[in-house]
């Protein structure tokens, strides 16, 4: 008979970990993830950055619809309703598979460890923030087919409306600095996600940067290409604004003009500063300058 080994000379099992990466290896990750993302063919990152772009959308029609008849609830607690709700967008982008531009920022950290050329960051960034508004504005074409501004009596398309116009609104020094702080923040949720082992563990990582950056009234562009579409398309609604007893003056900021110049333009430039600089650019000095 053949003799076995004494249990003292097997190999020892060792369970995978379930705590999460710490900084260092965080970046390290960060920086391959990069270059593959960077390396990408052209059309499935287009294809999975239109995906990016329509769950970003959903997660704005989430937010929008849980924030009509908030107005009766304390200001705090309505925005947090809607971060929470919002954070659907980047759960669906991390958890099943999207390429989103704001979070794709971070892919400077393999720029500047030299694993990918300036040519394919840039190359990435073109077609992912292309992909994501043909995502955004197609979803926001398809709510609005759909009918979903009607709901409530027409309060959720007043809600609708009121965030467009808004938006559409700001100064464009203030939406670039909307737009730093937004992206910050969404980076940093990705940041942890790298970081994170379980889906659990990803969502909750999520969960509260987008949560806060929702809530204190941050920019996000790609959210943004939802968000200001839809307002504009519920406007050529003619009979449902006088269902609801509203004309197109009393939303005067919204346009094409004022969306792209006041509103998009700024926005992307200060989550491209926040999410690549603030966020993406610090810890690759702090982790991989020795690469540099």
């Amino acid at each position: 008979m053949r003799q076995q080994a004494p249990l003292r000379d097997l190999p020892r099992r060792v369970a995978p970990s379930l705590d999460a990466l710490i900084p260092a290896e965080i970046a390290r990750r960060a920086e391959e993830v990069g270059e593959r993302k960077g390396r990408m063919p052209w059309l499935d990152t287009f294809l999975l950055a239109v995906l990016a772009g329509a769950f970003i959308a959903l997660g704005a029609l989430f937010s929008t619809t849980t924030l009509t008849g908030a107005a009766e609830l304390p200001y705090g607690v309505a925005r947090l309703l809607a971060g929470l709700t919002f954070s659907l967008g980047l759960i669906l982008v991390v958890l099943a598979g999207a390429e989103l531009f704001t979070g794709n920022n971070l892919i400077v950290m393999a720029f500047l460890a030299g694993r990918l050329p300036l040519t394919g960051l840039l190359r990435n960034w073109a077609v992912v923030y292309a992909g994501n508004f043909v995502g955004a504005l197609a979803t926001a074409m398809l709510v609005f087919l759909s009918g979903q501004h009607t709901l409530a009596g027409g309060a959720v398309g007043l809600v609708a409306l009121g965030i467009g116009a808004s938006k559409a609104g700001l100064g464009f020094g203030h939406a670039f600095f909307l737009g730093v702080l937004c992206n910050a923040l969404v980076c940093l949720a990705v940041w942890l996600t790298m970081g994170a082992r379980t889906s659990t563990d990803k969502i909750l990582a999520i969960v509260f940067p987008i949560s806060a950056f929702v809530a204190v009234g941050f920019e996000h562009c790609i959210a943004n290409m939802y968000f200001v579409p839809l307002a504009l398309l519920i406007e050529t609604d003619a009979g449902y604004l006088a269902q609801v007893g509203k004309t197109t003056a009393d939303f005067g900021a919204l346009g094409w003009t004022n969306f792209l110049l006041n509103n998009l333009l700024p926005v992307t430039l200060g989550n491209t500063v926040g999410g690549a600089g603030l966020v993406g650019a610090v810890y690759g000095f702090i982790y991989l300058r020795k690469k540099l």
